[in-house]
């Protein structure tokens, strides 16, 4: 260790904090370890499923990142408007930042304008503004035929939408007005969580069938008429709604598209075990990343898998630094709730690596696996901001 190193981490979300906070924790306090976003309260996202159905509340599921300024990370808040890769240089806010590591977390950016309508039309339940609107709707609307949509095949946490339907639906039920709406989901993709594998897939529609919510894969959505409540499907079919809420395309952050760093999918590249570019001392973690599975489908983008990324990235830059072998590999293994409203949830992990197709183990809903979810939560917003 012959000079002070610098570390910067662009995102507060799940990776991005993992990865600051165990870098802290590893590294000595003469190294620097800077988080950079441009939001100053860290949003755990998984809450908001609960926040749309009234379960939660906005502020209890927020904590201000100047928090880890505690820890010894610095937090400089501003949007990442360039990453150089190769010089590990990027600028935010105007004002440049040059790191001897970098670790690119910026997560997905949600794109609904990408289909036309979507955005006016419905409630973005992957924002807190979404999901809070969504609520405000649930509580006004007593009859009618809600759907539940996925508006591209692929997207971060793939339980939500599934959760959502099931939780509208336990909604309805505990205030006595189930019988009066319709809930449906219209899915892009021909299966429930089909990364996870069949077994979980069809858990997750017999969930589904068994609360009376009607599910419509292979639908692609190509527009929305927002005036008449129309949703026009690229197979021809047409779906009429009173609400509707949403799970909108993804890509990229911008700042990540114009960059070198931008594969043949539009998101970053990595090795599968180490989370490094194609460039020396770079490495992406969480949902900016695409990892190819042998099935032909990319490793699901959930807070899970960027959780595990981020403790081997950390501990790998640290090694480095410290003059030790950096051998920390990630294994590809990942487990997601499934919630099922009324205080239970069912529970799915395994080896999401695993050839030639991963091998996923399903638990039937219980209510310990609800609170199992509900620590998570608790300790999540306890300790990592």
């Amino acid at each position: 260790m012959d000079t002070a190193k610098t570390v910067v981490v662009l995102g507060g979300g799940v990776g991005g904090l993992v990865a600051a906070s165990a870098l802290r924790k590893h590294l000595p306090r003469a190294h620097r370890v800077v988080l950079v976003d441009r939001e100053r309260e860290h949003l755990y996202a998984p809450s908001l499923l609960w926040l749309a159905v009234g379960l939660r509340k906005a502020e209890s599921i927020q904590r201000p990142l100047a928090r880890l300024q505690r820890k010894g990370i610095q937090v400089r808040l501003g949007e990442v408007e360039k990453i150089d890769p190769e010089t590990r240089r990027v600028t935010v806010s105007g004002e440049i930042l040059d790191a001897d590591y970098l670790v690119v977390a910026l997560g997905a950016e949600l794109a609904a304008e990408a289909v036309p309508g979507l955005r006016e039309a419905g409630h973005n339940f992957y924002t807190l503004a979404g999901a809070e609107g969504l609520r405000a709707a649930l509580g006004s609307l007593r009859r009618g035929r809600i759907i539940v949509l996925t508006a591209a095949p692929a997207y971060k946490c793939p339980a939500a939408p599934y959760e959502a339907a099931l939780l509208i639906d336990a909604f309805y039920r505990k205030r006595g007005l189930r019988d009066a709406v319709a809930i449906e989901v219209f899915a892009a993709e021909p299966g429930p969580m089909a990364v996870a594998g069949p077994e979980t897939s069809a858990a997750v529609k017999q969930l589904l069938e068994a609360k009376g919510i009607a599910y419509h894969p292979e639908h692609q959505v190509t527009s929305v008429d927002a005036a008449a409540r129309r949703i026009v499907f690229a197979n021809g079919a047409n779906a009429e709604f009173d609400l509707l809420a949403y799970v909108p395309p993804h890509r990229a952050p911008r700042v990540v598209r114009e960059s070198a760093l931008a594969g043949e999918t539009g998101w970053i590249a990595v090795d599968r075990h180490t989370l490094e570019t194609r460039f020396p001392r770079v490495f992406a973690i969480g949902d900016v990343v695409s990892i190819p599975l042998q099935l032909g489908k990319p490793l699901p983008k959930a807070g899970v898998f960027a959780h595990a990324e981020a403790e081997v990235v950390a501990k790998n830059i640290a090694a480095l630094i410290l003059g030790r072998n950096a051998s920390e590999r990630f294994d590809g293994h990942g487990a997601c709730f499934i919630e099922n409203g009324n205080g239970q949830a069912g529970y799915g992990g395994g080896d999401f690596y695993a050839e030639p197709r991963p091998i996923v183990k399903f638990r039937a809903p219980a209510r310990r696996w609800h609170l199992a979810k509900v620590l998570l939560e608790k300790s999540w917003l306890h300790l990592k901001a």
